[in-house]
């Protein structure tokens, strides 16, 4: 166990390093959200409205923040598909380390990547006009969710990127992010689609994220009838809890595949 903890620091300290030497990564995880924010609060944002009343911008943010963390999932699927590709991961799995150390180092430095890109995009929040009325308590469960989430599709975007040896396949995931993401109430309410989309939506895992960040910001939402619309809070911890289940066993699997 000792020697796993410390082959896992050694490779998220690499990961990170790779990071510092090409901070166009960083650049692009931070980027891209903080355009997404400035086109829905100033271009998009005039057009919505949000049931019961309130500020589309309130709303918006908390979904925009979940956005994020689904952006990260891709974000992975590359990083370990370009190793691959370069016969990094070979070289790994030809050294004395643990095998788990790999998985682990990659998880972790994402992890801090994406609290960075998360933290920057409060901080853009706070500067469009998006505020939080709830509790210190309420705002870091807030972030924890937010957090929780992107390290659960972390483990989706490690296996795919074990499973794919190709450059398309990333590119058709990130080309599924959107529909993924617009299929949920992060930017507008589930009850104003069909009844078939609608149930979809509520049951997206990412509509529960961004529900439960709005209820913990105090910032207004869409409310919904259905039992997962009014749990939203503990919904947002089952489901990445269950998205782990599966997932990391199989990206363990699937390394240790690769071996064979």
């Amino acid at each position: 166990m000792r020697w796993a903890v410390v082959d896992a620091a050694v490779l998220t300290r690499r990961y990170l390093a790779h990071l510092r030497h090409q901070p166009a990564e960083l650049a692009g995880a931070v980027g891209f959200p903080i355009l997404l924010v400035l086109m829905f609060a100033f271009l998009l944002g005039g057009m919505m409205a949000v049931p019961g009343g309130g500020d589309y911008r309130q709303a918006l943010l908390p979904g925009l923040f979940t956005m994020t963390m689904l952006f990260g999932l891709s974000a992975t699927m590359i990083a370990v598909v370009t190793d691959a590709q370069r016969g990094i991961t070979d070289r790994f799995r030809s050294m004395p380390m643990a095998p788990s150390a790999v998985l682990v180092g990659r998880a972790a430095a994402d992890m801090v990547t994406s609290a960075i890109a998360l933290g920057v995009l409060l901080l853009v929040g706070l500067a469009v006009g998006w505020r939080s009325s709830g509790s210190p308590g309420a705002i870091v469960l807030a972030v924890g969710l937010l957090l929780l989430l992107r390290f659960a599709l972390l483990w989706v975007g490690i296996y795919l990127g074990l499973l794919v040896r190709s450059a398309g396949a990333v590119t058709a995931v990130q080309t599924l992010e959107f529909p993924v993401g617009f299929l949920s109430g992060l930017f507008v309410a589930p009850a104003t689609m069909p009844a078939v989309v609608s149930t979809i939506a509520e049951w997206n895992p990412l509509s529960s994220t961004a529900a439960a960040t709005r209820v913990l910001f105090g910032n207004p939402g869409w409310g919904g009838d259905s039992w997962v619309a009014q749990h939203p809070v503990l919904m947002a911890v089952v489901w990445p809890l269950l998205i782990v289940a599966v997932f990391a066993p199989l990206s363990v699997y699937r390394y240790r595949e690769m071996s064979r």
